[in-house]
């Protein structure tokens, strides 16, 4: 995969073929500890000890579609490129924790992607799933719940065209705004 934001979305349709009605991504830069960390939580039906082992064997998946699992042993490979790794944690009927940390710094990591059009595919192709999203650039924070805006559209449909170009707007803003809110704080 191109960048880490199709890692993301992989994940976060695992947490769909595994009935999560709820997915949070968290996402972390920290250029002070030269850490980037990647998580992605589900409330779906999660896997025990065994099936965790399996998941990170390319030539194991759960999917009828088709006959690899690439998904979770390329985001251990890029992390790992990065001088990084990943963990998953997970229970049955517990949901699933996948946690991956990559140095920030280093040549190998790859772009961070456009995790507005990941979060934008995700509500459109799953309006019914709630969607929390967290970013953290340096201590500054932009997070997004999509239960908030359901609740602030009275009956409309969070994939309404108008309210999806709202919503993407809005992402975009920001995540550009904390971006720059760091970028001034090293002007300092």
């Amino acid at each position: 995969m191109e960048d880490l934001s199709l890692h993301l979305l992989d994940i976060a349709e695992n947490s769909l073929e595994a009935q999560a009605t709820r997915i949070e991504i968290h996402i972390e830069e920290n250029r002070s500890q030269n850490c980037l960390v990647l998580e992605v939580i589900d409330n779906g039906r999660g896997m025990d000890e065994e099936m965790v082992k399996k998941a990170m064997d390319p030539f194991v998946t759960t999917k009828t579609t088709r006959r690899v699992g690439l998904g979770l042993p390329l985001l251990a490979e890029a992390a790992r490129q990065a001088n990084g790794h990943l963990d998953i944690q997970s229970a049955p009927g517990k949901g699933t924790r996948v946690r991956a940390s990559f140095e920030l710094s280093h040549i190998d990591l790859k772009p961070l992607g456009d995790m507005s059009q990941t979060l934008m595919t995700l509500i459109v192709g799953h309006p019914e799933v709630d969607i929390l999203y967290t970013h953290l650039v340096d201590g500054k924070e932009f997070s997004f719940d999509t239960r908030e805006i359901k609740a602030q559209l009275d009956g409309i449909p969070i994939q309404d065209p108008e309210v999806l170009t709202i919503l993407k707007n809005k992402i975009k803003e920001g995540l550009n705004h904390i971006r720059r809110q760091n970028e001034s704080r090293k002007d300092l």
